[in-house]
């Protein structure tokens, strides 16, 4: 019995001896690589044994699993020896650093990596043997890098692979046949491929493969010699000085005198017209040109300002030009009537309105939006309602119930009007615009990026507008949540917009704009319950987090969303591995974010009655944004302390 005793407390001595000498070299490896890349956040306590307290490190049994240092200043190569050492590394985030060299060849023996995000960085070379051992790789974001050479065909080994991005590079040569039976997403595009694609990859969208001499489906038809392939995108450079020219000179300059002749005679036409036009005197616009500008704008959203200062789309007398025949809903005691609600200043009548000049904000899933200034400067939204379905009566009690709406976080209705052929309403205007146009429009210079404080506060803002409309009863919904159906103030505030409008509009003649946004269970766009706007309101949150729209090019194959995207990731990485890039800086509020990111992902539950309901989600938002404020004052207080 003694012997057997001691032959176990032998066993464990070795395993513990082995585990902690496993464990050692992983420290080594660690300090090897931060002595060769500094970055401000690898101020690691080495008086510690054990690297698990380490930022950016974590452990599994009492080895190093995940490396995690997005945008912490990182700069230099990364030498052999090092990163390869951590033989149980799953999941490497070196993003949004300044790395450069190539990629040390030894890295291939961390076999047991499943995620791997290098993008935002300055690596060159090729990439073949580098990852061809990594057969537990799941994904892999190599973007915005200078990685040359072509893409090997020894990528097939790989069969686990579901993420595969590598757009805005150097690779060349052509797209080998890529046979992996899970890919969800892919990207090349942006970088100096040609030839055809093949056919393994005829399914991904025409975005993952702009930016090459590629042709094939999904873009145009490769041309039978396959000397010079179809451009995949428009605005970019084609062909190249090496390239054989297709036509004589004098076929060019025949080609030139036609176009120009072509566009004198086509600006004559243009300018007779013009005149022809002017003569009116009118300030209206045919009501044929504002159905024309209204077909051509694709979302509802408020947008800025045209390039051409003060140049409007016409007025609104043209919009109600169809209600000239004296339809008797116009008039009452001899003036044109439009209802206002609760005290706002009456200083206009509908006359006032129609005439004011107007400018065409988008076509939206209930009608169309114009921002209109008054000729006593009042500048308002006014929405013209169509497919309107219901009778007169219910119509305006409808109407008037939205009237009677009254929070912080919704955009007031002020005024309206109804008649046989028209309904209009009149709303605040918010030059700021929509926050589905503040997140994903022109990210260029100037912009100032939406921090956590920001973004956080909008939510919350949100969601207490939709919980003040859910408090007015149990049927109560808004039934069309969205980023573009969300205005914001000059400081940033959310004010939700396109409330209680569901239920006055028929079936859709066209499909309604909500793909992404509406829950399972929802099959009538016009019956939405409160736990439905929930799921729409955690897509919301989800978009807020990662900076994707949930009909995002990356997203929309068939059967993937926001929120199955997002718990994919979530299940094989960190959490935070889905946050926007312009999130990353505030490392300081990444536990808030990850319980924000859960909050949204319970919203999304597939079951309703699994879904919280919207008081509680204010309270969890305002409550973890009050832990965030206070760990962002006491990490102020503690360097002013540290400077004394």
């Amino acid at each position: 019995m003694s012997t057997m005793l001691l032959l176990l407390i032998l066993i464990h001595s070795l395993m513990f001896i082995t585990t902690s000498s496993d464990l050692t070299t992983d420290r080594t490896a660690l300090l090897a690589f931060r002595s060769a890349v500094g970055g401000r956040t690898l101020l690691w306590n080495t008086t510690s044994t054990s690297p698990c307290n380490w930022a950016g490190i974590q452990c599994e049994n009492n080895r190093v699993t995940v490396l995690r240092l997005p945008a912490s200043a990182l700069s230099g190569t990364l030498p052999v020896n090092t990163i390869s050492n951590l033989t149980r590394l799953r999941t490497l985030s070196l993003r949004v650093n300044r790395l450069s060299g190539p990629l040390p060849n030894d890295l291939s023996k961390c076999v047991e990596l499943r995620n791997v995000y290098l993008h935002g960085n300055f690596f060159t070379g090729p990439v073949g043997s580098s990852l061809s051992g990594l057969h537990s790789l799941v994904r892999l974001n190599l973007a915005d890098n200078n990685f040359s050479g072509e893409i090997p065909s020894s990528f097939n080994k790989l069969t686990r692979l579901r993420t595969v991005l590598v757009q805005k590079n150097q690779f060349f040569g052509s797209l080998p046949e890529l046979k992996f039976p899970n890919l969800e997403q892919f990207n090349v595009s942006f970088n100096k491929l040609n030839g055809s694609i093949p056919r393994s990859l005829e399914k991904m969208p025409v975005s993952a493969f702009i930016g090459n001499s590629l042709c094939g489906k999904p873009l145009g038809v490769c041309p039978r010699n396959m000397t010079q392939p179809a451009i995949a995108t428009a605005g970019i450079e084609m062909g190249n000085s090496n390239k054989k020219k297709r036509f004589s000179s004098g076929a060019i300059a025949g080609i030139v005198i036609g176009t120009v002749a072509g566009f004198l005679i086509l600006l004559s036409i243009l300018l007779v017209l013009f005149r022809t036009k002017t003569g009116e005197k009118t300030r209206s616009l045919d009501v044929q040109t504002i159905k024309q500008q209204e077909t051509e704008v694709t979302e509802e959203k408020q947008i800025e300002k045209p390039e051409n200062e003060g140049v409007n789309n016409g007025n609104l007398v043209a919009a109600g030009a169809s209600l000239s025949s004296g339809d008797e809903n116009w008039v009452e005691n001899g003036a044109k009537k439009l209802v206002f609600f609760g005290d706002y200043f009456k200083a206009f009548d509908l006359e006032d309105l129609l005439r004011a000049s107007a400018e065409v904000l988008g076509k939206g899933t209930f009608g169309t939006a114009y921002k209109a200034v008054l000729e006593i400067g009042t500048i308002v939204a006014v929405k013209r309602l169509r497919d309107v379905s219901i009778s007169e009566r219910e119509c305006k009690e409808k109407i008037e119930t939205v009237g009677a709406m009254n929070h912080e976080n919704l955009v007031p209705l002020r005024a309206y009007y109804f008649s046989k052929e028209e309904k209009l309403l009149v709303f605040d205007y918010m030059p700021m615009g929509s926050l589905s146009a503040l997140l994903h429009g022109s990210k260029g210079a100037g912009r100032t990026p939406l921090n956590w404080e920001i973004r956080s506060s909008i939510g919350l803002g949100i969601a207490r507008g939709i919980e003040y409309l859910h408090s007015q009863g149990p049927n109560i919904s808004h039934g069309n949540i969205k980023s573009s159906n969300v205005l914001l103030t000059k400081s940033y505030e959310a004010r939700v917009s396109d409330f209680g409008l569901a239920n006055l509009v028929g079936p859709p003649s066209s499909p309604i704009r909500v793909a992404g946004y509406r829950a399972p269970e929802v099959t009538d766009p016009r019956k939405v319950s409160q736990k439905a706007d929930v799921y729409s309101f955690g897509v919301l949150l989800l978009e807020l987090l990662t900076g994707k729209a949930p009909t995002h090019a990356l997203l929309n194959e068939e059967g993937v969303d926001l929120p199955r995207w997002v718990q994919s990731v979530v299940r094989e990485e960190w959490p935070s591995e889905v946050f926007d890039i312009e999130l990353l800086r505030y490392q300081t509020a990444e536990e808030e974010m990850v319980q924000l990111l859960q909050l949204a992902i319970d919203c999304t539950a597939q079951y309703p009655d699994n879904r919280p309901s919207m008081i509680d989600i204010s309270k969890q938002i305002e409550e973890l944004r009050r832990s965030s404020l206070y760990d962002d004052n006491h990490a102020h207080s503690d360097l002013a302390n540290a400077t004394d």
